[in-house]
């Protein structure tokens, strides 16, 4: 406790001096936070705004792509500014909003798919009682499940740490994490790791074993169908369940490739790469949802095909009236 120091400002010690590179790295970044904000919005704004599309699966899709775009709010713009100046700092109290906003982030995409394989679920393995069983109201009561459990949880977890006296302010990262403050501390940190250990097995581990349970029922359902409920049950299953679990997939792959670099010494691999690795997680996902989702659901699709087809008319009109 004697080294105890207090701590106003943490110091981001994965930067290096871009040089003459550091304008085309806040492009590059810049342009990725847009198209991000702008894929996710557009595909939201097309699900609300379509009467069509206003089903269980949709409204959670809605949710998912609401939680890219808060997601990668809450790192981009910090990033932009940290990659134009000189000395990497973030205030201490900042750097613990940050650290509630990217764990949020993380939960409410897992219990968001969790959501979804419940909802797919339902509607190839009980398909006469689907509808009675997903109702509006059922769904916004998953949706409130979704934010505010994980709330809670992450609340806790952060006033833990923030509680904790620390010998540093030094953190080998891009942005603020969790375990990287943990390690500052000076004194026991049994509580927090427990807490921490907890927090995992709620957050994602029974999500991840709820979407896995609810993906053998499918499989299940359509191998041991009579014929032609079965290849009902086999269409239906990969035209809405092969997005998700590629989104799973990739999910996954972002969440262990964070408790990799924050729990493990990786000081061998290259530090572009470790850097690389740290941020898949915040814009290959919600670079990837919007992609897969849209372009292979066939609502959305036959959406866009309206769409594109309406303003191809509007503009011919206005081309006729202008002549």
């Amino acid at each position: 406790m004697s080294n105890w120091t207090q701590v106003t400002h943490f110091s981001l010690g994965a930067y290096s001096e871009p040089g003459p590179l550091r304008w085309l790295y806040f492009l590059l970044i810049l342009c990725a936070y847009v198209l991000i904000v702008g894929s996710n919005l557009l595909l939201t704004a097309l699900i609300s705004l379509s009467r069509g599309l206003h089903q269980p699966m949709y409204l959670l899709l809605c949710s998912l792509f609401v939680n890219e775009v808060y997601g990668s709010s809450a790192l981009f713009p910090f990033l932009l500014y940290q990659v134009l100046q000189e000395e990497h700092s973030v205030p201490y109290s900042l750097c613990f909003l940050q650290i509630f906003c990217i764990y949020l982030y993380a939960c409410v995409e897992i219990f968001t798919l969790a959501a979804m394989a419940y909802d797919r679920y339902l509607a190839i393995c009980c398909p006469l009682q689907y509808h009675s069983l997903m109702t509006h109201r059922q769904v916004a009561l998953l949706l409130c499940v979704t934010w505010l459990v994980p709330s809670l949880f992450i609340a806790v977890l952060v006033w833990l740490s923030a509680s904790l006296p620390l010998c540093g302010n030094v953190i080998d990262k891009v942005f603020c994490g969790n375990y990287s403050i943990v390690k500052l501390a000076c004194s026991a940190t049994r509580l927090n790791n427990i807490y921490g250990l907890l927090y995992t097995v709620l957050s994602m581990m029974l999500p991840l074993l709820l979407i896995l349970y609810t993906y053998g029922r499918i499989l299940h359902v359509c191998v041991s169908a009579p014929g032609q409920a079965r290849q009902r049950a086999r269409l239906r299953a990969l035209g809405t369940c092969v997005p998700h679990l590629a989104s799973l997939i990739n999910f996954s792959f972002g969440c262990c490739s964070q408790v990799v670099m924050s729990r493990f010494d990786v000081s061998w691999i290259p530090a572009a790469l470790q850097v690389a690795l740290s941020l898949y997680f915040f814009a290959c996902q919600p670079l990837f949802n919007p992609l897969i989702y849209g372009l292979n659901l066939r609502q959305v699709s036959c959406v866009w095909v309206f769409l594109v087809v309406e303003s191809h008319r509007d503009s011919s009109i206005l081309i006729q009236m202008s002549q």
